[in-house]
């Protein structure tokens, strides 16, 4: 059976079967209706071949009932056709509320009731301590269910843990794991989407690789050209234009930056560890690159992560970057602990960043019109955010009271 929903479908239907022919064998076993109904009858003929007839005296039906129950740990009563009493031994019972034998049952523990031939009835009922038989088909009842429940579930198991792995590996692909493969077990249709799963998964780690190497192949040999470009523009120094010459070079820099940016991006999601981890003095490595720029406040402690120091200087150089090219001075940077964590701040006084905007500016690329914040390509935060990552911790941009704008990096300490 190939069909998922079929195997499924069938099992239920045979497990509700199996119960239901157990509980239909239990019942003409035990029930009324069943081999019982004959016993009643035979207990009643034979009761009343033992005890005097209705028309005798009290003291002797009495006398006949004590030696009927003599051997056995009962409580039993006799009763005239008029359910009025006649006879009893031990604790006493009340007269039959119904017109067949069987079961009677009550807050004191069911009974059973049988009717003569001559119309008188006889009740009994276990004396206490002792096992009523009642409670056994409830027990066997609740055994056969259990019994099936446990039958039932490594079925309906083994069909389920097969979609559940199938579901961590969604995940994990769609957490950025393109290795990401699940086990191909059995011939439904289960095992037809893992296969169609894994050829997706290659599918999409091909294109996403063969994405990074044109990338990373294509900013690299764009520095040939632009070598070139920065060659013969120092050749034409003394003839060309001072103003078409200045533009020219702060364009040949732009493009340098972006192609440096581009590979490095490049080589941060082709690479899954650090090249270099090493103990990092955060506040020192701030100092020296705050000592670059003007207006630019230091506060903080001393801290100290692991990870790569050109990474990380990096990732300060961008975030005073963006607050140079965006914001307005002065520019204040602060090195603190937050927990078990070390958090890098760098906030500044300008137009701030809308709050709709404040996860999209870490995009690549993304840059907001209608500003003069389109300067830039747009891969600057995106780096930050991926080196913070890539160090076991995260950026974000949460401005703070006093600033317009104040972008956090947040690294653990070990």
């Amino acid at each position: 059976m190939r069909r998922l929903y079929l195997r499924i479908y069938l099992a239920v239907l045979a497990s509700l079967a199996a119960f239901a022919l157990a509980a239909g064998l239990l019942w003409r076993t035990f029930g009324e209706e069943g081999p019982w109904s004959q016993a009643y009858e035979v207990a009643a003929t034979l009761a009343q071949n033992t005890l005097p007839p209705a028309s005798a005296p009290k003291a002797e039906q009495q006398a006949a009932l004590e030696k009927l129950a003599g051997n056995l740990r009962v409580d039993i009563a006799l009763f005239a056709a008029d359910r009025s009493p006649l006879a009893a031994v031990g604790a006493p019972l009340p007269a039959p509320d119904r017109e067949r034998d069987g079961w009677i049952h009550r807050r004191g523990g069911p009974a059973w009731a049988v009717r003569l031939p001559d119309g008188r009835w006889i009740e009994a009922r276990a004396s206490r301590g002792h096992a009523h038989v009642p409670y056994g088909l409830f027990l066997a009842l609740a055994l056969l269910a259990l019994a099936v429940a446990v039958g039932a579930y490594p079925v309906v198991r083994r069909l389920t843990s097969r979609l559940e792995r199938l579901q961590a590996g969604v995940e994990s692909l769609g957490a950025g794991e393109l290795s990401a493969r699940v086990k191909v077990e059995g011939r439904d249709e289960v095992a037809r989407l893992a296969e169609s799963f894994n050829r997706a998964a290659g599918r999409i780690e091909d294109l996403v690789g063969a994405h990074k190497t044109l990338l990373a192949n294509a900013s690299h040999e764009l520095r040939t050209p632009l070598a070139r470009i920065r060659m013969a523009v120092e050749l034409m120094k003394e003839k060309a234009d001072p103003v078409r010459k200045a533009g020219l070079e702060q364009d040949i820099a732009e493009l340098d930056a972006l192609i440096d940016e581009i590979l490095l991006a490049s080589r941060l999601d082709a690479v899954k560890h650090l090249d270099t981890d090493e103990e990092v003095d955060l506040l020192a490595l701030a100092a020296e690159e705050c000592a670059r720029y003007d207006e630019v406040a230091l506060d903080g402690q001393k801290l100290s992560v692991h990870g790569d120091p050109r990474l990380l200087r990096r990732m300060l150089r961008n975030l005073l970057e963006n607050a140079k090219r965006h914001g307005a001075p002065p520019i204040e940077v602060r090195v603190s602990r937050a927990g078990d964590s070390a958090e890098i701040a760098v906030c500044d006084h300008g137009a701030g960043v809308p709050e709709a905007e404040r996860e999209r500016v870490f995009d690549p690329f993304y840059r907001r019109t209608g500003t003069r914040e389109t300067a830039g390509a747009g891969l600057g935060l995106a780096l930050v955010r991926q080196i913070a990552r890539r160090h076991g911790g995260d950026a974000r941009c949460a401005p703070q009271s006093g600033r317009d704008s104040c972008f956090i990096v947040v690294l653990p300490v070990r």
